[in-house]
């Protein structure tokens, strides 16, 4: 998995030569500075040299200076490789997500998917910046404080090269039990994510049923289990440093204690010794950052398996390497011998569904709740695929499309209003960002809703906020409706367009909506009664099969699911029609 991300780095790899250039000096001078230390001893101290003790004071800042510029070289290149392999991996997840099919999102909640473009990616960060520096830099100071100690005493030396790799058998172990439950963490940040999208998105039901006690206490419970994977997380790495030290402070001791008792025979130099002891020393922080630097590493792999994860889902809803454009509508819609479900182990949504749509019909979907209404819709969408079965357009599979020009001629207004945080000049051209001043301002005045856009503060340019929210739920829905008409499709779907509209609002956009339905074909559901009784055909569903079909007044005639829910929609008082 890490050699999986490693490769995001080839196309830096100069940079990284650069920085591996910086590292290698920063371990060179670290070793010199440890040798320094030797003549300090021998040459000058015991020796009394001040000619030496002149030099060796203006050599020591020198080698630290730059000691420090090739460290900052290092820290400087190495992040700038981090950070644009982590703009690559989001960019990559994020164009990985919008070409998803629906299916995923339907298994997947918003705040897991939040949790790895975030939370994840800030893990990988920090793996790609420090792992390979302090890997490469660490590990050729080890190599060039080992040549020394050999140079100073070969014999101490395979005893602190034996001793030295058993400080690192504890790395394995406590390895295996970060990477566990950094992947227990990593999701259950993610369900903290889904709480605070929910509450956040749903804070009106929140507060108009008094939950705002319960949604506390959910999260807060959710947060202290995250709290407790963490401090498990924090145990395992403050356990770590202490274990790692002891070893070391042990191999040490032994060090001092036998190289000692040479100095004190006359075997080698104190300086030589004193030198041997710091190169040990400073062999012995290299390693202890190991052991830190394999914290994050198997955080990182944590984080990487979640975001590979979704790299590698396989999208369901795929375009033919053959498939061509959609350029016109000619004659009509049909939908042969279809089943579909949503997984494979539930039941069908749809059974053996058969229909077709002329040219110019308005054909309207009436049923239960759950019927299967909309799974229709979605699937001439191509929003999800069919089981079995096939929908053609004027003959042809609408698997042989390619699917930015099927969804192209098809227009779609649906219950649940989607506006986005933007002007609302850029939410009506949404999906023909070409579009001109005059032809939005000609779709809002179709969706009788430009009188209410210029009395906004900033007309046009008024943001609307989080998914409209300054908006009334009739505003959001001639939005809605003006994006559809702006968008001219010749196949338009009205999902309940109409629902969360006032009596008022209704008659505002109705004669637009009926305007608008002359010259297109127009597939209706679950629609208010006034415009399903002037559908061409009305469909009546029921547990995913065609129960009835015909006009109005045939439907009404029949005793079956359409006469109830026609008689249900008249209220005893005759004031109105209700909603189907």
């Amino acid at each position: 998995m890490y050699k999986r991300l490693l490769s995001y780095v080839k196309p830096y790899k100069l940079r990284f030569a650069e920085s591996m250039v910086c590292m290698i000096f920063v371990a060179a001078l670290t070793a010199i500075s440890m040798y320094i230390l030797k003549d300090v001893v021998d040459k000058i101290l015991i020796e009394k040299n001040t000619k030496m003790l002149l030099l060796i004071c203006v050599v020591v800042p020198l080698i630290y200076m730059f000691k420090g510029l090739f460290a900052y070289g290092q820290t400087y290149l190495m992040g700038y490789i981090g950070q644009k392999v982590v703009l690559n991996i989001r960019n990559q997840l994020y164009e990985k997500l919008q070409r998803l099919s629906l299916d995923f999102y339907n298994k997947n909640s918003t705040g897991e998917i939040m949790s790895r473009l975030t939370n994840d990616i800030y893990a990988l960060r920090e793996a790609i910046v420090r792992v390979p520096a302090c890997i490469i830099r660490d590990g050729f100071t080890i190599i060039f404080l080992t040549i020394l100690l050999f140079y100073l005493h070969w014999k101490f030396a395979f005893i602190a090269v034996f001793i030295f790799p058993l400080t690192s058998l504890p790395i394995v172990k406590f390895g295996r039990k970060l990477r566990r439950v950094g992947r227990q963490g990593q999701k259950k940040m993610g369900d903290i994510y889904s709480i605070l999208q929910e509450t956040v998105t749903g804070v009106k039901i929140v507060k108009a049923f008094n939950m705002e006690k319960h949604e506390i206490e959910k999260f807060a419970q959710e947060n202290r289990n995250f709290f407790s994977i963490i401090m498990r997380s924090m145990r395992v790495e403050a356990l770590t440093s202490p274990v790692m030290e002891f070893l070391g402070a042990l191999g040490v001791a032994f060090i001092i204690w036998y190289g000692g008792r040479d100095v004190i025979r006359g075997l080698w130099t104190a300086g030589a010794f004193f030198a041997f002891v710091g190169a040990a020393f400073s062999a012995y922080n290299p390693i202890k950052s190991f052991s830190k630097m394999n914290n994050k590493i198997q955080q990182a792999i944590a984080a990487a398996e979640r975001i590979f994860q979704i790299l590698d889902e396989k999208i369901t809803v795929i375009e033919k390497e053959k498939a061509y454009p959609l350029t016109s509508f000619k004659k009509e819609i049909i939908y042969k011998d279809l089943f579909f479900g949503y997984n494979s182990s539930t039941e069908d949504v749809l059974k053996n569904v058969n229909f077709t749509v002329k040219k110019g019909e308005i054909v309207a979907f009436v049923g239960p709740s759950g019927a299967g209404k909309t799974s229709i819709v979605n699937l001439l969408l191509r929003f999800y695929d069919t089981d079995r079965g096939n929908i053609l357009i004027d003959g042809n599979n609408i698997k042989d499309f390619t699917l930015s020009s099927l969804r192209k001629i098809v227009g779609i207004v649906t219950q649940e209003t989607i506006l986005f945080n933007d002007t609302l000049k850029n939410n009506i051209a949404y999906g023909n960002m070409n579009a001109s001043e005059e032809e939005i301002i000609r779709a809002a005045k179709t969706a009788e809703s430009h009188d209410f856009i210029t009395q906004m503060p900033e007309g046009y340019d008024t943001v609307i906020g989080e998914r409209g929210v300054v908006l009334s739920g009739g505003q959001k829905q001639r939005i809605a409706i003006a994006r559809a008409i702006l968008r001219n499709p010749s196949i338009l779907i009205l999902d309940e367009a109409t629902s969360s509209l006032d009596t008022e609002s209704e008659l505002l956009v109705q004669e637009a909506l009926e305007h608008l339905m002359e010259k297109r074909t127009v597939l209706v559901i679950a629609h208010r009664l006034s415009t399903i009784r002037k559908a061409d055909k009305i469909i009546v569903i029921d547990k995913g099969k065609i129960v009835q079909a015909g006009k109005h007044e045939e439907l009404i005639g029949q005793s079956g699911i359409y006469k109830k829910l026609y008689e249900l929609q008249f209220m005893s008082s005759g004031s109105g029609i209700q909603e189907a």
